[in-house]
């Protein structure tokens, strides 16, 4: 006999009773489960709390029947099963059974909830009265996450579609795409005035768009509340000849250091970026990074159609340059005087030689007297905080074509062993040896600057030796250092 109990808002009663005679009726017993109230009308359950309990009475069955708790969302074909319990004292016959949710559960709504036995001879005893639309999730995933690669705004061709994504984990570590149990309601914004319009129920990972609007998702977690949604992308609808905007990371004007700013077009198909009306090859994401003023354009395919945007980007930097001609042959005893021009405000200056910097050489000029590698250095000391660096080299005279020096002299204009230009090649190798028979150098297309370590004098002048293997054949010889 069924007995109908009326359930309260927030109860959910779980009562089910059964009568079982055995083929034998000297044994006929009548056996029954009678689940108590549920103190809990939904689960959800989660990394912070995963357990549930079911109360139940029964009589007519022995010591070591086993009650089990059983879930299903098709009328038990098929059942997730959870924690068991044994009978040890039939005479006690009130039961409690704590029982988890998997954690890889496919939530539902229209899961069905009862205390059955099993292994009961052949027959399995259930309670009836099954509880039908009974909400159950695992809240594996409880945070916000990004769509569409965390831009909030994407077009079409008018009469297309556009595929909003949930980011995955290599985009957005967040991302609920690590746990495939998961399922996913998608939304149209209406505002704040009217509720959201839900597009696709119990979706995957992707939602075309049809219709321009304000687009979102959430992690179906049915009527169970969660943190677990992402960001809104508005959606427009292109036609050729409309407008794509472009953004500017750092604002326009922007400040013009370290990486630049990042140029950002309305999300597309394929792009291509122009500066000045002139193709920036290779420049075809939608992003370009960029630390120079001009008129940045870029085309954007929607699929079908195509628009275009542009921004005049400008720079709240400073301008400056230098007058040094790079690779000039100093000669002997010559002096050149190299000048940074600038208009930035409250300008530094600094000057490096060979990687280093260039003690108490702090002025916008420096006079240059011996070859190298050199930088100048200004930087601006208010506003935009922001400097420029310009290299160059100087070369020497490196005397008649024949001749290759055996002596350096580090206090000359010339402190470097310099050899004659047709040595200077690819095919050219340079080896330097020291008397201790160490490999100080071993190098192709020799530039003219060793040494560019300090000098180990002693009590004498050392002496090492070269070998110069190239198209001009082999040549060797000795090298004095002197002071």
């Amino acid at each position: 006999m069924i007995q109908k109990i009326t359930l309260s808002f927030f109860k959910v009663l779980l009562l089910f009773s059964i009568i079982f005679f055995t083929g034998s009726s000297s044994y006929a017993q009548t056996k029954t489960i009678n689940p108590q109230v549920l103190d809990f009308d939904r689960i959800c359950a989660g990394p912070d709390g995963n357990e549930y309990n079911a109360t139940f009475t029964y009589s007519g069955f022995p010591a070591g029947t086993v009650f089990e708790v059983e879930l299903s969302t098709n009328n038990f074909v098929n059942i997730v099963k959870t924690t068991t319990i044994s009978v040890s004292d039939p005479a006690a016959n009130q039961k409690k059974i704590a029982f988890a949710v998997p954690t890889d559960l496919v939530g539902s709504d229209t899961y069905s909830l009862r205390v059955s036995t099993a292994g009961f001879s052949s027959s399995k005893f259930v309670s009836f009265g099954l509880k039908n639309s009974f909400p159950v999730y695992y809240r594996a995933h409880d945070r916000q996450y990004t769509i569409n690669n965390f831009n909030g705004s994407a077009a079409f061709c008018a009469g297309g579609s556009f595929v909003l994504s949930i980011d995955n984990v290599a985009a957005n570590p967040d991302s609920p795409l690590k746990y495939p149990s998961l399922s996913y309601n998608w939304y149209r914004d209406n505002g704040e005035t009217a509720l959201p319009t839900l597009v696709q129920g119990n979706g995957g990972k992707d939602y075309t768009v049809t219709t321009p609007g304000v687009y979102y998702a959430e992690t179906n977690y049915g009527t169970c509340t969660s943190g677990s949604y992402s960001n809104r992308v508005t959606v427009t609808s292109a036609a050729s000849g409309s407008s794509v905007t472009v953004e500017s990371s750092l604002g326009n004007p922007f400040c013009a250091s370290g990486s630049g700013t990042v140029l950002t077009a309305t999300a597309g198909n394929t792009y291509q970026w122009k500066k000045d009306g002139n193709l920036i090859t290779g420049a075809t994401n939608r992003t370009y990074s960029t630390n120079e003023s001009g008129v940045y354009s870029v085309d954007v395919d929607f699929g079908g159609c195509k628009a275009t945007g542009s921004i005049n980007l400008k720079s709240n930097g400073f301008e400056a340059s230098i007058d040094a001609q790079d690779g000039y042959k100093l000669s002997e005893g010559e002096t050149m005087t190299v000048t940074i021009t600038t208009d930035a405000a409250n300008p530094t200056y600094e000057w490096y030689l060979n990687g280093n910097l260039i003690s108490g050489e702090s002025s916008s000029s420096y006079l240059v007297a011996v070859k190298g590698n050199y930088i100048g250095k200004v930087s601006q000391g208010s506003g935009c905080i922001a400097s420029k660096e310009f290299p160059f080299k100087i070369n020497g005279d490196s005397g008649p074509a024949s001749v290759i020096p055996n002596i350096i002299k580090l206090s000359g204009m010339n402190p470097y062993w310099n050899i004659p230009d047709e040595y200077k090649n690819a095919n050219t190798k340079v080896i330097i040896i020291s008397s201790n028979g160490d490999k100080v150098l071993d190098v192709v297309n020799y530039q003219g600057d060793w040494p560019q370590s300090n000098i180990d004098f002693k009590n004498v002048n050392p002496v090492y030796y070269y070998v110069i293997q190239g198209d001009a054949g082999e040549k060797k010889g000795s090298i004095t250092v002197i002071k």
